[in-house]
């Protein structure tokens, strides 16, 4: 069980590295023209990591079940419910993240670079409750 913890927690880096980076792409994208020559270098850099972090998203939260259910972990601990919350959050920041991506692609961007910068700080602190919680269970 220690190989699939220890997949779990690859694929989780893996995962959130695509996260932390792919808002940088939205940034960069926000401030280009989009008839330049950069955008769609950015777009296509934005495609093929959103690809690869969906493809390490999935095994993680996999992995992350089966240890839930080898470890028999009940629903009755209450970090188990918070951290799942989390893990729910995370799950709907990658698909914003997606939807963004969609925006751009069909050239009805809304929002500018400073939002971009924030919404890039998301993830961290979405991976610092969940670490806190799973270390700690403090409920």
């Amino acid at each position: 069980m220690l190989w699939i913890k220890s997949l779990h927690i690859v694929f989780v880096i893996a995962w959130f590295a695509g996260l932390f980076y792919l808002p940088r792409i939205f940034v960069n994208l926000a401030q280009q023209p989009q008839d330049g020559p950069v955008y769609p270098v950015l777009l296509g850099m934005a495609r093929r990591l959103l690809r690869f972090t969906t493809m390490l998203a999935v095994p993680a939260v996999a992995f992350g079940l089966v240890l839930m259910l080898y470890y028999r972990i009940g629903l009755s601990n209450g970090w188990l419910h918070a951290k799942l919350l989390f893990v729910l959050l995370i799950i709907g920041y990658h698909h914003a993240c997606f939807r963004i991506y969609q925006k751009f692609v069909q050239g009805r961007n809304q929002r500018d670079h400073v939002f971009y910068r924030w919404f890039n700080e998301v993830p961290v602190l979405l991976l610092l409750a969940v670490v806190i919680l799973v270390v700690t269970k403090p409920f």
